[in-house]
């Protein structure tokens, strides 16, 4: 699994309707990400093209409108799945409450952390450093 930023498309398993999506970044071991509703924290560790990790989501932001895919509850996540250059296809297992969900998920590469460019406040404007 490279370093950067993937898109996350998560759809639940087990006849269970739900599905969510948002974005991670993936970067030495260690991920961060979100949505519109949730936060996601965890790790990973590679084996040849296969990853494995576990997460962490908890609710920033309640939804009136929204249902968001775990109902609000923090849920501890596990995961596993294989990953090329660009995307990975992983499935695993959430805890919520006395629970379990299977859930299956596509992520796909959109940018490298190496690609990312630097910023710097100039006039009031945010604006990359040439």
């Amino acid at each position: 699994m490279k370093d950067g930023l993937y898109s996350i498309h998560v759809q639940l398993g087990d006849g269970r309707e739900g599905k969510g999506s948002g974005v991670l970044v993936f970067n030495d071991g260690v991920i961060l990400g979100g949505d519109a509703f949730l936060f996601y924290t965890g790790r990973y560790s590679v084996a040849g093209s296969i990853v494995r990790g576990e997460v962490i989501v908890n609710q920033h932001t309640p939804s009136l409108d929204a249902n968001p895919i775990f109902n609000g509850a923090d849920v501890g996540i596990g995961f596993s799945g294989d990953f090329d250059d660009k995307q990975a296809t992983v499935s695993g297992m959430g805890l919520v409450g006395r629970h379990s969900m299977i859930f299956r998920a596509t992520l796909r590469r959109l940018a490298s952390i190496d690609a990312a460019p630097e910023f710097r406040l100039q006039e009031g404007v945010l604006a990359a450093l040439t």
